[in-house]
């Protein structure tokens, strides 16, 4: 006796369901991305809704809108990947009504409508509002930086390395006490840095101080590896101080920040697997960094109220 489950012969005749409908459930998750789709108003929001006269039939964007939130919702980023799921995955048979774009018809509607992709993220948001799932209590901001599609050759220039090396000392300066009555700073062995001249960095106003008497310190190899120490402040650099003070002080909202906003950047990272980015340029990463923020969102919003029932508000 066979004690395995066994499946059905390959050449044995079965009766198909008529309705492609009736595969997939009312708790899916494809139906939210079909309702949410068709809920919004795509030539507001900057796509092309009217077909050329003349030439070959094109695809509605909000076919190819659906196509690429479906694959964004579930880890499918690459045009030639989208092209074989069209073709062989249930779910984008019905929401697409069983049309099956080529991978460059695919690519070319993502690098060609990054604008009003990005205003979908925006919708989305504005949907949230009205149906009161903002909240007033904390808002909490965060940043993370992504890899791009770029050779490691290039991934380090000698600007960018000036730069970082900047931010040290900048970093470095901090730990230097200030005395603001007269605009200068006290080292560790007590000596005064005074303002040497004012430069205009990347829009913002930079204040140099340094002293002259660094040579002849005894603590200078523990200061610096230059000839003098010099420190570089930001205009405003205090209102940082204030808020490093803050932190110091309520240390909890710390720990409420971190469960708030910084989970959804390792859920997305989590996603984009090794390769984070399909495109290049600043603005075409801008609308993949959209598609996968609408697809976080969205998976949270259908966590928070569920499949039907928000599929039951946006018919409403």
């Amino acid at each position: 006796m066979n004690r395995f489950i066994t499946g059905e012969a390959r050449s044995q005749a079965t009766l198909f369901p008529e309705r492609i409908d009736d595969y997939i459930d009312e708790e899916n998750p494809v139906r939210v991305v079909d309702v949410f789709v068709d809920s919004i108003d795509l030539p507001v929001l900057g796509f092309k809704t009217i077909p050329a006269a003349t030439g070959r039939p094109s695809y509605h964007p909000s076919t190819m809108l659906k196509l690429f939130i479906y694959g964004y919702l579930n880890r499918i980023q690459s045009s030639r990947r989208l092209e074989r799921e069209a073709g062989r995955n249930v779910e984008l048979m019905w929401l697409l009504g069983r049309l099956a774009p080529d991978f460059k018809t695919i690519a070319d509607f993502r690098k060609n409508n990054g604008k009003g992709i990005r205003k979908v993220c925006g919708e989305f948001v504005q949907i949230c509002r009205k149906l009161n799932l903002f909240t007033d209590a904390y808002v909490a901001i965060d940043g993370s930086k992504f890899k791009g599609v770029n050779t490691r050759d290039k991934n380090f220039t000698k600007a960018k390395i000036k730069r970082r090396l900047e931010q040290i000392d900048e970093s470095i300066a901090r730990y230097l006490g200030q005395i603001a009555s007269a605009g200068e700073y006290e080292c560790p062995a007590g000596e005064r840095l005074i303002w040497r001249f004012t430069t205009q960095e990347h829009g913002k106003t930079i204040n140099r101080y340094a002293s002259s008497r660094c040579p002849n310190c005894s603590m200078k190899k523990q200061c610096t590896t230059g000839t003098y120490r010099r420190v570089t402040r930001w205009e405003h650099e205090d209102v940082l101080d204030e808020v490093e003070a803050r932190i110091d002080r309520e240390p909890e909202r710390m720990v409420v920040r971190r469960s708030t906003v910084e989970h959804p950047f390792g859920t997305i990272k989590s996603w984009m697997g090794s390769t984070h980015f399909q495109m290049k340029t600043l603005k075409h990463v801008s609308t993949e960094m959209s598609l996968h923020v609408l697809a976080c969102n969205l998976k949270r919003m259908i966590k928070i109220m569920g499949i039907v029932p928000f599929i039951n508000t946006m018919r409403a």
